[in-house]
């Protein structure tokens, strides 16, 4: 059953979500804001949104939020939505529930309380919607293997397990490990129990239909789940000449959307799962995978 909040209620929620985050930080020392793992211009994005919150400087939050959100961070997401929900107009609204229930799919605990009981968006607020595909700041290499291993060294255990799993069988199916890390962590955060409000299931959430065609019989054992998952992902990475951001762009919303779209989809979770992707991979040509460390690491 759906419980739907008023908005007094509602903003009443937002405030305690606040509060809890300011208590943690103050009883922690200061260490308790969840964005310790993220890359460090994020975390800088993150601190300076926070403090701007806190001295009433909306606008200036919203910003620091959005250049975080712009990068894939999950807890920029969260932060620019609360902001935005706690505005109250309507097209705030829109927004704000858009970057909630795309933070909340990705495991967001704080987003999903928040988006309970209402129905997510699908508008992107203005700072995240550019007039072309999705562009954030990339480069001509891919992020470097030295710091694709500290953020998996900074994963929780049971991420890091998935995340060693993917990186072990992705170049048995010509991909970049980096690549599919990317996409895995936009998939399910490394959760090999994700369910999704579509029926994507498992580490790679893998649709029946997909799961199928690539003879998967037990969605919900990891290793099956990836093998099945990195299948279809040489599959887009051959049909879409290694273009990173059309690959991923059909992993989310399907080639079929793709080819339609003539590029990426204007669909604001898609849009948002490519920025997401590129922001880690960096590079928009797949590089496929040489005689690389990461085939023989465990």
């Amino acid at each position: 059953m759906q419980v739907h909040l008023a908005m007094p209620a509602r903003v009443g929620l937002i405030f305690f979500l606040l509060a809890g985050s300011v208590a943690a930080n103050a009883q922690s020392g200061g260490d308790a804001l969840g964005w310790n793992d993220e890359p460090p211009a994020i975390m800088r994005w993150l601190d300076e949104g926070y403090a701007a919150e806190y001295r009433g400087a909306r606008t200036l939050a919203e910003q620091r939020y959005c250049a975080a959100a712009r990068e894939g961070s999950l807890e920029g997401q969260y932060r620019l939505g609360r902001l935005l929900l706690l505005g109250g107009a309507q097209s705030d609204h829109v927004a704000a529930t858009t970057l909630l229930a795309l933070a909340a799919r990705l495991g967001h605990e704080k987003a999903r309380v928040l988006l309970a009981g209402q129905a997510p968006g699908d508008q992107l607020p203005d700072c995240l919607r550019p007039g072309e595909p999705p562009a954030p700041a990339v480069q001509s290499t891919v992020v470097s293997a030295e710091e694709v291993e500290r953020y998996v060294a900074g994963l929780a255990p049971w991420q890091r397990r998935q995340a060693r799993l993917i990186e072990r069988l992705a170049p048995r199916f010509e991909v970049d490990p980096r690549l599919a890390l990317a996409i895995v962590r936009a998939e399910s955060n490394f959760d090999p129990l994700a369910l999704s409000p579509r029926n994507a299931q498992g580490l790679m959430q893998l649709i029946p239909e997909t799961a199928e065609r690539y003879g998967v019989r037990d969605v919900w054992n990891a290793e099956q789940n990836a093998r099945g998952g990195l299948a279809h992902l040489r599959w887009l990475l051959q049909r879409f000449e290694g273009d990173v951001a059309l690959v991923s762009a059909a992993y989310n919303a399907g080639e079929g959307a793709v080819k339609r779209s003539g590029g990426v989809p204007p669909f604001a979770e898609t849009r948002e799962y490519v920025r997401r992707v590129l922001a880690f991979y960096r590079a928009r040509h797949h590089v496929a995978p040489g005689a690389q460390a990461f085939a023989k690491r465990r």
